[in-house]
This record gives structure tokens, C-alpha cells and sequence, in this order.
């Protein structure tokens, strides 16, 4: 047996009495093949660069105490621009389940992103990988570099998904969902594997919304198609749209009280609600509240445990009060704001992305992201783009005065007018 031989055995033996089988499987093959394509014993006997190979790095920079070098493959969403997608040039290979996974709350799925392959070589007589000059990856780390997963490192596939390609390159990225695959790729079958040893691997883009495509691209520099939510002013007569990085367009008598596009932000915001006077809120993620103007603090769920994301906000009549939406639809109500009712527990087609109340604070609707509308309360239902095409999600919506009709905004700054005036939009 040779000093390579006895290397990858002794490395795998280690790996193995730590790692779930699948993990051992793939840290064990990278451990391999990264000392067979070394120089021989100069490789394996210099220091770092070996002990890289061995712990799985895909940088020989990083430390074998470092996440590239965990083994694991990065998700898509930190390759992806920070869709939870397959990239363009991979197809999704196969999946495996990991249960009680905190961040799902039971089953968490992970879908692997295989590279098409660019030729032939490699392929057939039984084996499904092409050469790795075929597919055109770079083993190494994600673009957080020592601190990222790795990427294009991994020949593997549980061939689940896209049974209908033979021939597949290395693993760029997994998607990783609380739906079962199926539902985010049709080719996937329902044949499971497991590996619970996963459950808990995470990154900060990852959020539990089902995983969707990335857009077309985007041609408002004004938002960079980040837009999140809008709120009319007290009289109808104006209204204000909010991008994610905080940045505030007035339209009409809505006065300027500035906004939060110069701060290092938490979260990302993700509603807007303005007051009678001349105040409004803006609500992240996480549900922190800043407060402009008069508009008068009165609570928020900012450190506190969320089922799901908050997605808007709107704010009382007196301005002395407001709700909170979360995506599955819950509400959360802070000074003398009513409960009217939710989506919370109810079926949903689209996630919901944000909500306007009538002007008596007797009511509100709730908007999806393909423009559907609920109506609770005192509010009337004044039509919706559900079941209409869109450019782009709807993200948000303002009540127009005397509370009849609303404005839907969609990622790009787009407005659709319901018995309102179209007051203009910097898409």
C-alpha cells in the first residue's frame, strides 16, 4: 500500500468515527482526490498544504478550523445573489431530508445543484460524472471565501431529481427548503434519503420562504428592484415607497422626514406606515421599528421569537398605534390598534407581503405577493392582481382616502391603482 494509500485510509478512518455516512462519503473522496492530485509525496508531506487537502479546504489558506473546510457544500443563496435557487448552467440533481432541524421546525429538505456538463468526456459506462474539465467549476470556497461552504468540490449525486440527465458535473450549491422538493422542482420524486447530520448547517441568507427563481433583470436604478413597501399620506393624496436598504421616494404631499439609507441596518426593511400628522414608521424584518416625524413609538417585536418574518405594517388613525404582518399572515397589534382577524393558519398561494387599514382603524387588508388581497374588518374589497401576470412581486400596498381603494406596489416601484389616482412611480 502506498504513502497515498495509507494517507486517505487513515484520513477516512478519523473522518469516519465523526461524520454521518454521507458527509464521511463526500469529506473522504475530497480528501483523496486532493492528495491524488498533488504532487506526490511533496504534497503530502508539506505542511498546510496537505493538512488542507486532508480536512477537506478548498482553499490550503484557510485552517482545517475553518467553515470552508467543514466539508459542506455551500447553499445557493450565497452563490446565487442570494436566491435560494439553482443557478443558471447547474440542474438540481437529487435531495435528502434531515428531521428536526430548528429552523424548520421538523423536516428540512436540501436539493444539490450539479453543473451541466459542457462535453462528453467522463461520461457513460456506468458512471454519471463527467470529467471535472467539463464542467467548468473551480473546487474552492463560497464568495465568503474562508468563511463560506464550498463550491464545485463534489462529485455526488442521489439522483432523485432530473433522472432524464445521465451525465451531471460537481456540485455547485444545495437549495435548502421547508417544503418538500417536489414542490420546488416537478422532476423530483418522492424517494427519500436521510442524513439528520445537516440539520443544522445554516447561512445568513437562508430564510425559511419557499425557494423561488431569481428575477429578470432589473431596470430601475433608483431601487435596484429592491422595493418592500409604500403607505399613503393622511389625505390620499400622496405616498411614500420604501426600498429594502432604506432608502424613501415622496410622491405627492407626503413630506420627506428622511429615512434610514445611511445606517448599517439589522435587517432589512420591509414595511412603512404613516401617521395623521407628519410622521411615519418604517418596520424591518425582524420587526424593529424607527419612527420619523411625530409618529410616536409604541412597541415592537424587535428580539423576540418569529414563527415568520414581518413583512409590513400600518398604522391607526390617531397615530397612536400600528400592526405588524408576519408572511404566513399573523398579526401583531401595539398601542390602540385592534385585532380584526388574520391569515395566520390559513392556506396561503403566495406568502403575504404587506397591509394597509381603512381609515376608521377598523379594519385592514393584507396583500400576497401575486397580488391577491384580503380584506378584514370594515375593509372593502376593491379588486387584486391575483391571477394576473407580473413583471414583478407585488411587495407592498397603501389605502387611498376615504378608504375605498388601495395602491399595490411591486419590486421595481410599479403601482396598480384600485378606485385611486396613479400619483406616479420611479419604475
Amino acid at each position: 500500500m502506498g504513502l497515498t494509500s495509507v494517507l486517505v485510509e487513515r484520513t477516512s478512518g478519523m473522518l469516519a468515527t465523526r461524520l454521518s455516512r454521507r458527509s464521511f462519503i463526500n469529506r473522504s473522496a475530497f480528501a483523496g482526490s486532493a492528495v491524488m492530485i498533488g504532487a506526490g509525496l511533496e504534497l503530502a508531506l508539506t505542511p498546510g498544504t496537505a493538512y488542507g487537502a486532508i480536512c477537506s479546504c478548498g482553499d490550503p489558506n484557510c485552517g482545517c478550523g475553518s467553515t470552508c473546510c467543514a466539508g459542506y457544500t455551500d447553499f445557493c443563496c450565497a452563490v446565487n445573489g442570494g436566491y435560494n435557487y439553482c443557478p443558471t448552467g447547474t440542474v438540481m440533481g437529487g435531495w435528502w431530508k434531515a428531521d428536526n432541524s430548528s429552523y424548520c421546525g421538523g423536516p428540512r429538505y436540501y436539493m444539490d445543484c450539479n453543473a451541466t456538463c459542457q462535453c462528453a468526456d467522463g461520461c457513460g459506462n456506468g458512471f454519471g460524472f463527467c470529467d471535472t474539465g467539463c464542467d467548468g467549476l473551480t473546487c474552492g470556497c463560497g464568495p465568503g471565501g474562508c468563511d463560506a461552504y464550498l463550491t464545485g468540490c463534489f462529485q455526488f449525486r442521489y439522483g432523485q431529481c432530473n433522472q432524464d440527465v445521465p451525465c451531471v458535473g460537481r456540485i455547485v450549491c444545495r437549495v435548502v427548503a421547508c417544503v418538500p422538493p417536489w414542490e420546488v422542482d416537478p422532476t423530483c420524486t418522492t424517494a427519500n434519503a436521510q442524513d439528520d447530520g445537516t440539520a443544522e448547517q445554516n447561512v445568513a441568507c437562508w430564510t425559511a420562504a419557499p425557494p423561488s427563481p431569481p428575477p429578470p433583470p432589473c431596470y430601475s436604478p433608483a431601487t435596484n428592484c429592491q422595493t418592500v413597501a409604500m403607505a399613503a399620506s393622511a389625505d390620499g393624496a400622496g405616498y411614500g415607497i420604501l426600498t429594502s436598504f432604506g432608502r424613501l421616494f415622496t410622491y405627492g404631499d407626503l413630506a420627506d422626514s428622511g429615512d434610514v439609507s445611511s445606517l448599517a441596518l439589522n435587517a432589512p426593511m420591509v414595511g412603512m406606515a404613516v401617521t395623521p400628522g407628519n410622521g411615519y414608521y418604517f418596520a424591518a424584518s425582524d420587526g424593529g421599528i424607527f419612527a420619523f416625524g411625530d409618529a410616536p413609538f409604541s412597541g415592537s417585536m424587535g428580539g423576540q421569537p418569529l414563527n415568520r418574518p414581518i413583512v409590513g405594517m400600518a398604522a391607526t388613525p390617531t397615530g397612536k398605534g400600528y400592526w405588524l404582518v408576519a408572511s404566513d399572515g399573523g398579526i401583531f397589534a401595539f398601542g390602540d390598534a385592534p385585532f380584526s382577524g388574520s391569515m395566520g393558519g390559513q392556506p396561503l398561494d403566495k406568502p403575504i407581503v404587506g397591509m394597509a387599514a381603512t381609515p376608521t382603524g377598523k379594519g385592514y387588508w393584507l396583500v400576497a405577493s401575486d397580488g391577491g388581497i384580503f380584506a378584514f374588518g370594515d375593509a372593502p374589497f376593491s379588486g387584486s392582481m391575483g391571477g394576473q401576470p407580473l413583471n414583478r412581486p407585488i411587495v407592498g400596498m397603501a389605502a387611498g382616502s376615504p378608504g375605498h381603494g388601495y395602491w399595490l406596489v411591486a419590486s421595481d416601484g410599479g403601482i396598480f391603482a384600485f378606485d385611486v389616482a396613479f400619483l406616479g412611480s420611479p419604475a
